[in-house]
């Protein structure tokens, strides 16, 4: 009779999940016995940097990841980037080891309390089976879960026992689990638009994640409204030098109510529009605008403080707006005024990423973890192609350098290019091991500024003059990747930038290029 590891990886390679990524210890282990020779171990040297791994894994192959962490330590080191995962919407499976059941009730050496209710509220389902034999079942469950919309992390412990037991075959079923959009609502909608006189669109994350981009081009397009990115956005969901991009909303309700004071038609798509980093007061849209928002994520609708929701993939909904609308006669709004160019005599951040966007390719990927430098990539460094950024939804540190890594193993034909913050750089630089033992094409390029610059701009806000243990200037990243087994160049001036940038660019494995800036 088989075991419960047998049916388990049977069902894995059916769901596509045979690279997995981990970092196990005792109560794990049995899992990998007699290994399949068709799945792939992708070892990360901390727990943290294994959960980003799979996010830009899953991120990247558009499907659930697994991941294999050990009971409630592992679990523990892994839980910022379990949020970041939760906030970006990535399908993931978590497992992670338990002791045996026969000494449960003796509280045995790396058992794990409640480990079912650990993870929570980050994960959209989780369970420790109550028999062995249940496992296959509790997986393919959670597989169900993570990759039914709106898509999220899930969690099974299980018994270091239980993977030799013996178990029934296990059959797989099938979930048709797209949200499609009210036909009624959506054209309430398309009708609403259709009577504006000067319509935007604001674009989040779920525009990307639902493969849309085409069709919000159509749609801004047919009636030539301006497109705006929902706040702290983390996708690329417009092409930033399209004639109708509007730019960035900030994260503050009176910043948006200005932007979008001269619109009497809001469409936000694939995210929240209102997400507020700062208080703020008075109204949340402006005045007299009709606001509608669609999104696969209930929740979002839920919390939204002003609008009309459509829980919807965008791509559906997109497409019935695009049937059910026909085109405008509005003036093309005037377009946005190109920077002038930096000429590099001061070795700034927004020089630096000026230069990463002259230099690189157009379809390279960029994975973002820089928060301080944010404004000026947004300057600087405009994404023009579909499914080419990402960064954290979460606002949490030790998620770019590593999901980094995971896309370069979903997507090995693409460059991919990481652009990190030193201190973000630090929270996870375990996860350049891991592109060193896969042969990742990344280029990782540090903006060295010595500090945490985003305490330090808040302190301003709040009169702080001086903060405590935020300056670092010590910190070596070329040692440090070199160290990991990655090739380094240090830029300190605009010659050396470019050389440093056009030698990692060209590269076939990874690199890192460190910037020191003022």
């Amino acid at each position: 009779m088989p075991t419960v590891r047998d049916v388990t990886i049977a069902l894995m390679r059916e769901l596509g999940m045979t690279t997995v990524f981990g970092n196990p210890g005792s109560t794990e282990l049995p899992m990998f016995r007699d290994f399949p020779a068709d799945f792939r171990y992708v070892m990360g040297l901390q727990e943290s940097a294994v959960l980003g791994m799979a996010d830009g894994y899953a991120q990247g192959t558009r499907s659930a990841a697994l991941v294999n962490l050990h009971s409630s330590a592992g679990v523990g080191h892994a839980l910022g980037n379990l949020f970041t995962a939760y906030k970006n919407q990535t399908p993931l499976v978590v497992t992670a080891g338990q002791q045996a059941r026969s000494i449960l009730p003796y509280e045995p050496f790396l058992f794990a309390e409640r480990a079912a209710e650990f993870p929570r509220p980050f994960v959209k389902w989780s369970c420790e089976p109550a028999r062995a034999e249940d496992v296959p079942a509790a997986l393919h469950r959670a597989w169900l879960v993570a990759m039914e919309p709106p898509c999220g992390p899930t969690f099974v412990s299980i018994p270091i026992d239980d993977w030799d037991r013996d178990c029934a075959t296990f059959t797989a079923r099938t979930v048709h689990a797209g949200r499609a959009p009210d036909a009624h609502a959506i054209g309430a909608c398309a009708d609403a638009l259709a009577r504006a006189e000067r319509p935007a669109l604001v674009v989040g994350a779920g525009v990307a994640r639902d493969g849309a981009w085409d069709q919000v081009i159509a749609l801004a397009e047919r009636h030539q409204a301006p497109v705006r990115v929902a706040p702290m956005s983390a996708r690329c969901s417009f092409p930033e030098d399209h004639p109708l991009f509007a730019g960035f909303l900030t994260a503050g309700r009176e910043a948006i109510v200005a932007a979008l004071g001269a619109h009497d038609f809001v469409l936000a798509l694939g995210g929240p529009m209102n997400l507020y980093h700062v208080e703020g007061h008075g109204p949340h849209m402006p005045e007299g605008c009709d606001v509608w928002l669609i999104g696969d994520n209930h929740v979002h609708a839920a919390w939204a403080p002003a609008g009309t929701a459509i829980v919807a993939q965008c791509d559906l909904a997109l497409n019935a707006l695009l049937e059910g609308t026909a085109p405008a006669a509005r003036p093309a709004p005037a377009l946005r005024a190109p920077l002038p160019r930096l000429d590099g005599s001061a070795m700034t951040d927004a020089y630096v990423l000026q230069q990463i966007a002259a230099l690189r390719a157009p379809e390279s990927v960029i994975v973002e973890e820089a928060p301080s430098s944010r404004g000026p990539m947004h300057d600087r460094l405009p994404i023009v192609r579909k499914d080419t950024f990402y960064t954290t939804a979460s606002g949490g540190l030790g998620h770019g350098l590593p999901a980094a890594v995971g896309l370069a193993l979903a997507r090995m034909q693409d460059k991919v290019i990481a652009v990190l913050g030193d201190g973000s750089a630090m929270y996870a630089i375990q996860g350049l091991h891991a592109a060193v033992q896969h042969g990742c094409a990344v280029s990782f390029v540090v903006i060295k500024n010595n500090r945490y610059e985003a305490l330090h701009h808040f302190g301003r806000i709040f009169g702080m003059q001086t903060l405590v243990g935020t300056q670092f200037p010590e910190l070596d990243f070329c040692k440090l990747a070199e160290g990991h087994g990655v090739a380094a160049r240090r830029a300190s001036d605009a010659v050396g930038l470019d050389e440093a940038l056009r030698w990692s660019f060209a590269a076939s494995g990874p690199t890192l290029v460190e910037v020191e800036v003022l």
